[in-house]
């Protein structure tokens, strides 16, 4: 099914398509999203418990921050390409996907080896730790997929919507309650924030800035990796003698 102008602006409760912010469209049966692409605006979009396949119309949705595409028919990680050059997001939920393989290591890492700036992941929160291990263990996509041979050449998924169990309707459907409850209640969540506007900021550019260290330091020979080490030690000894003068 092909989500259209009328389904989205009676959803969102909008009347132009630019000015959606949010749209809700859980367990809809969709396959087709190509009309993302007329909703620049979009802020936090849940397309949970579909049929999509390709991530390509987001890519438009600059503003975007939280994408909920759990349980659909997302076939690879390569499909990351198109949610790279998004930058707020914040939130992605992509389990129970083809995509996700056999290896949940090897997903996560790899999902935030190219989405860096992820705060959450199905929702779990993504840690300064995780991130560090994304960049020696993750893949890193760097090219968007092939598509002519799209509908041969990848796997179906191993479940269909008709023949989920009556325990995973259940689950699944608590898990609904709590997309559809972020995206009603984004407003309120924003005001009652665990960390403030300027922590975040903080926080995003030093998670920057330790990436691009540990991307350099690839680069570096032993008499390189030496003064790294050198002057670290001495920067770690600074800091400790501070420590107890911030705690007076």
């Amino acid at each position: 099914m092909k989500l259209t102008r009328k389904m989205v602006l009676s959803r969102a409760k909008a009347s132009e398509l630019h000015s959606v912010r949010k749209l809700n469209c859980w367990g809809s049966q969709l396959t087709d999203i190509s009309i993302c692409r007329e909703m620049p605006s979009l802020e936090v979009i849940t397309l949970s418990v579909n049929c999509v396949s390709t991530l390509e119309p987001v890519r438009g949705c600059r503003r975007l921050s939280e994408l909920y595409l759990r349980r659909n028919r997302i076939p690879s990680l390569d499909e990351l390409f198109y949610l790279k050059d998004l930058p707020h997001l914040r939130v992605l939920w992509l389990a129970e996907n083809p995509c996700c393989g056999t290896s949940p290591h090897l997903y996560r890492m790899t999902v935030l080896r190219n989405l860096p700036h992820l705060q959450k992941l199905d929702n779990q929160a993504v840690t300064e730790e995780e991130l560090t291990r994304a960049l020696m263990e993750g893949d890193e996509i760097t090219a968007a997929p092939g598509r002519e041979d799209a509908g041969s050449s990848h796997p179906e998924p191993s479940y269909t919507l008709s023949s989920v169990s009556s325990t995973t309707e259940t689950n699944q459907g608590l898990l609904s309650y709590t997309e559809e409850t972020e995206v009603q209640g984004q407003t309120a969540g924003d005001q009652s924030s665990s960390f403030s506007q300027r922590d975040a900021v903080r926080s995003h550019k030093n998670r920057n800035i330790l990436t691009a260290i540990l991307l350099l330091l690839h680069e570096l020979d032993m008499e390189g990796l030496e003064t790294v080490q050198q002057t670290v030690g001495s920067r770690l000894q600074t800091l400790h003698r501070l420590e107890p003068q911030d705690m007076e």
